[in-house]
């Protein structure tokens, strides 16, 4: 079926998307951006092997079915691609750093690329169409977000549960070779998939390790729905009751250009230095300095953040206790910066002691506040301020205008790090190389199926 212009005459926005975006190849974009991608994979895939241990990991690997060509990252097991997708986008979102893009407020890598790795063990694939693709749905997502989004709606919606569906969409179909017509009717029926509710923060679930998953395997099947003909509601996005209807409760804008001007979203992804909430991540970075002058701990007296006030109003975010699990701190600003005050150090064992006495008394003394100038500068800027007061009466204080990403070295380190356990070191090389060289890749499933242990491997390793 092609799709036509609407009643009023405007042709839907799926579409201009769609369109926008299906001829383009690599080449359209510049070397800088292309590095960032292959960051973006390298930085998931880390995340992915370093979680695989975790519950939330385990309990969605369980529940693919064997059987199928997609690999689930860390492990021997193939399954299908919705399925494989739905346990890497999980084990991706395990330790809570992923990548972020502040304006939308959402993680779109770990939507995309568990998508786009399952689907390219499926056909014939070429490296730089993986890459094309990935830019293109961090693009979809992210421009669409920074339309739909606000911080009342992130307060009850999860954004990335919102929007990400919708990218992953187009890059699945624009990996495929979709149509237009299919493309459009992909991103709508991915768009009826948007869902993730934010009560988790309150009442301590692990519902939001689940959010990505969803969002990656309903992507799949939108794409693979759109490809066997099934026809979607081209007005999903500014129709009478479509997404901007449902959850903003406004008219949709009159366009959503990609790539305005050459601009790509992906450069305003930044890779977390912490493995928590994006909100908790520069008043960490702040205490962090803070903690450099203190001779003691016990010298504190009072601790005062100042965020933005999208940070401070975020679920979750200004949580005193008590935490019942590790999620719960990671997204507690006062929690994280209170352990990395006591720790002196910045890492994924600040999460693991929720009862250590030093870090809640810390967190009882500590006021989180909104800071107007912050607030101005966000999202373009995410700056925190903190202040301890010691018992002598000295102030020690530390401000940063904005997050400070994790740099290329620290994120190809830590990935090394967290895949060499599972498949060793020679074998994270080799995967590393394959990445690097992904323009040159002649068939992309070539990464994923570097992601998987055979039976030989996984007898040898050691239970966990």
């Amino acid at each position: 079926m092609t799709i036509g212009p609407t009643a009023s005459g405007k042709v839907p926005l799926a579409r201009q998307m769609a369109r926008s975006v299906l001829a383009l190849d690599i080449g359209y974009f510049g070397q800088d951006v292309i590095a960032k991608a292959k960051l973006c994979l390298l930085d998931f895939l880390s995340c992915a092997f370093e979680a695989g241990h975790h519950p939330w990991s385990r309990q969605a690997v369980a529940i693919a079915q064997a059987g199928g060509s997609a690999t689930i990252i860390g492990t021997s097991q193939l399954s299908s691609p919705a399925d494989a997708a739905f346990a890497n986008a999980v084990m991706g979102h395990g330790l809570v750093r992923e990548d972020m893009h502040a304006a939308s407020i959402a993680h779109h890598g770990v939507v995309i690329w568990p998508a786009l790795l399952a689907l390219s063990e499926q056909t014939p694939l070429r490296g730089d169409r993986l890459l094309a693709a990935a830019i293109i749905g961090y693009e979809t997502g992210a421009r669409i977000g920074r339309a739909l989004l606000t911080s009342d709606l992130a307060r009850l919606y999860r954004p990335t549960g919102l929007v990400a569906p919708l990218g992953a969409a187009l890059a699945g179909s624009f990996a495929l070779g979709l149509s237009e017509a299919q493309a459009t009717s992909a991103i709508a029926i991915a768009a009826n998939t948007s869902s993730g509710l934010n009560e988790w923060p309150h009442a301590g679930g692990s519902d939001m390790y689940f959010h990505p998953g969803f969002a990656a395997g309903n992507a799949i099947k939108a794409i693979g729905l759109a490809a066997a003909g099934a026809f979607g509601s081209e007005t999903i996005l500014e129709g009478e009751a479509g997404l901007f209807a449902a959850y903003r409760r406004q008219p949709a804008p009159e366009s959503i250009a990609l790539f305005p001007n050459g601009e790509c979203e992906i450069m305003a992804v930044y890779n977390k230095p912490v493995p928590a909430c994006n909100f908790a991540q520069t008043a960490a970075q702040a205490a962090l300095r803070v903690s450099h002058e203190l001779a003691s701990v016990d010298e504190i007296d009072h601790v005062v953040i100042r965020a933005p006030d999208a940070a401070v109003r975020y679920p979750g975010c200004d949580s005193m206790g008590p935490y019942r699990n590790a999620l719960q701190a990671k997204m507690s600003i006062p929690f994280s910066v209170a352990a990395t005050l006591a720790r002196g150090e910045i890492e994924e064992e600040n999460y693991a002691e929720l009862d250590d006495a030093e870090i809640i008394r810390l967190v009882a003394v500590t006021d989180l506040k909104a800071d107007p100038a912050f607030t101005a500068a966000f999202p373009g800027k995410q700056g925190a301020e903190v202040t301890v007061q010691l018992r002598g009466g000295r102030t020690i204080r530390h401000a940063l205008p904005d997050v400070i990403a994790a740099t290329p070295a620290d994120i190809r380190a830590r990935f090394r790090s967290s895949a060499a356990g599972g498949l060793g070191e020679d074998r994270v090389r080799r995967l590393e190389q394959l990445i690097d060289d992904c323009e040159q890749l002649g068939h992309a499933g070539d990464i994923a199926a570097q992601c998987r242990l055979n039976a030989t491997e996984r007898a040898l390793r050691p239970a966990s």
